[in-house]
């Protein structure tokens, strides 16, 4: 059955096609998402929902969504969803980071100049037939500083504009490196010089605890007299009636903005103020930008829910159309890897160390973290999946750490997991072999070949004989098929293990029988999803 996407906001009929053409099945209801009552009504038909700002999705209408699995938003700005909760219902949430970029730069750009020449004033006065010439005395930007707030994809793109005018462009980001900062032509610094220095300051950064009030009052008292302020990212970063004091104190000597803390803005502080420039959130507003957003939208979920691609998830790692076909198998092995584990620890876990090797180390071990995260935390919470999962055990306390080695054994590649209890140490090895399935290939340190099915049987005994002899009569007895069976010791007389591939689930009562036998130090059923 094809995959079924609704469409809440309004968006490109290209971008509808492009769902079309791709054999997804999409229902375009572009007013739907100012009907929250009605989209909780419908939003459990549909595998995909693709927004704009209008939708909300909150944590009411993602328990509506049963069948949910992708939320796309066309657009950078996510804060119409909420992104923990759909993480802990396994939802992937993308945006379209890229789609609108040189349109929201361009219009910061646009900001900049506006607000240095007084350009709104000056055409409002001169429409009222006032001729103020004098009035309007405006400054240049060349060779002024910049003060850039964010130098990722926007950011990055002002800074070339800013630099194309012969401004001087300095930058505070935590994230940016000295390496990018000299690539981009720029200076980085704290956020304390730039805020003493910069004649202009925009700000390029999401809105997030970090980020909210970044602007402050105190931090507005450290800016430069006479600095200007622009923001075309998101509202709340600036303290607005703080603003709106030092704006009619004269220190700030004028702003322009794009958003605001509440929207659509009705009322503000800035409002009407001499050397404030505002629009309506027009950063992304240009027939380009809407429609590359859109056709992201569409391609990105597409992907995702024919192929598994994930672009530009932002509660998930990221995977390309050719990685998901050939990490397949290895995403498959480290699911089975986490959910041996997962069943065999009754205890909480207190790390999770994962080692990849080879061919496996070369992969993309983020996603393959979160399938293996995934499949430990599985037999406790079954609807645990690569989104939900990692959420999950770190709320649980486990501690995640990843290694990666060149080629170390006679495989091409492996991936081990060692886990941490109160109570010891676990591990389990695993590999993918030329024809594609995974195998168990070391279990407590004890190497084996093993493969994977579907209803299995874990046994651990002394290396005595007798053992496998019994093991195969009771398993007879009590009707059990065996399907496979590998055997595995650590050296004569001690640890010795089975892994049994049985035609059907073991149940616990045959399980018990075997324990009855006090020939085995454990015995454990176990289920993969194969």
């Amino acid at each position: 059955m094809a995959p079924k996407v609704l469409v809440s906001d309004a968006l490109s009929e290209t971008a509808v096609q492009i769902f079309r053409d791709r054999g997804v099945e999409v229902d375009y209801q572009p007013e739907l998402g100012k009907d929250p009552a009605r989209l909780a009504e419908v939003i459990g038909q549909y595998d995909g929902l693709a927004i704009r700002s209008a939708t909300k999705v909150t944590p009411e209408l993602l328990e509506r969504a049963e069948h949910l699995k992708v939320i796309a938003r066309a657009g950078i700005g996510v804060d119409n969803v909420d992104i923990p909760a759909a993480s802990k219902k396994g939802i992937i949430v993308m945006n379209t980071p890229f789609g609108n970029s040189v349109t929201t730069a361009e219009h910061a750009i646009a900001l900049m100049f506006a607000v240095a020449r007084q350009l709104p004033e000056a055409s409002a006065s001169t429409h009222a037939g006032k001729w103020e010439k004098n009035r309007f005395m405006g400054v240049e930007l060349f060779n002024k500083t910049l003060g850039l707030i964010g130098a990722g994809n926007i950011g990055s793109i002002v800074a070339d504009r800013a630099r194309g005018l012969h401004m001087k462009v300095i930058a505070y980001d935590p994230f940016l490196s000295e390496e990018r900062a000299l690539e981009l032509g720029v200076r980085k610094v704290e956020l304390d010089e730039l805020l003493a220095r910069a004649d202009f300051i925009t700000l390029h950064v999401p809105l997030n605890d970090k980020t909210r009030n970044l602007l402050s009052r105190e931090n507005l008292q450290k800016t430069k007299p006479g600095v200007r302020i622009i923001n075309a990212a998101r509202g709340g970063l600036i303290d607005e009636e703080a603003l709106a004091e030092l704006l009619r104190s004269g220190h700030v000597a004028g702003a322009a903005l794009d958003v605001f803390a509440e929207e659509p803005a009705r009322e503000s502080p800035l409002f009407g103020l001499p050397g404030v420039v505002a629009t309506p959130h027009l950063g992304a507003s240009t027939t380009e930008a809407q429609e590359n957003v859109a056709l992201q939208v569409a391609e990105q979920m597409s992907d995702y829910l024919l192929t598994g691609a994930v672009h530009n998830a932002l509660n998930m790692p990221s995977v390309t159309a050719e990685e998901a076909a050939l990490m397949g198998p290895w995403i498959k092995l480290a699911r089975h890897l986490g959910a041996f584990v997962g069943q065999m620890v009754s205890e909480p876990m207190s790390s999770v160390r994962i080692t990849y090797d080879g061919t496996a180390a070369g992969l993309n071990t983020n996603a393959l973290n979160a399938a293996l995260i995934s499949g430990i935390m599985k037999p406790s919470n079954p609807d645990a999946n690569m989104v939900s999962a990692p959420l999950m055990a770190r709320e649980k306390g486990i501690q995640l750490s990843t290694t990666t080695q060149d080629q170390t054994s006679g495989f091409d590649g492996f991936i081990r997991l060692d886990v941490s209890t109160q109570s010891g140490e676990r591990s389990v090895a695993g590999t993918v072999f030329s024809d594609g399935k995974p195998r168990f290939i070391q279990i407590r340190g004890i190497n084996l070949d093993a493969e994977v099915g579907e209803h299995m049987l874990y046994t651990r005994n002394k290396d005595v004989p007798g053992v496998i002899g019994s093991l195969g009569m009771t398993l007879g007895n009590l009707g059990a098929n065996i399907a496979n069976f590998t055997l595995g010791r650590s050296a004569q007389g001690d640890d010795a293990i089975a892994i049994i591939y049985l035609d059907e689930a073991l149940p616990e009562t045959a399980a018990q029988t075997l324990r009855d036998t006090g020939k085995f130090i454990q015995v454990k059923p176990l289920q993969f999803d194969v």
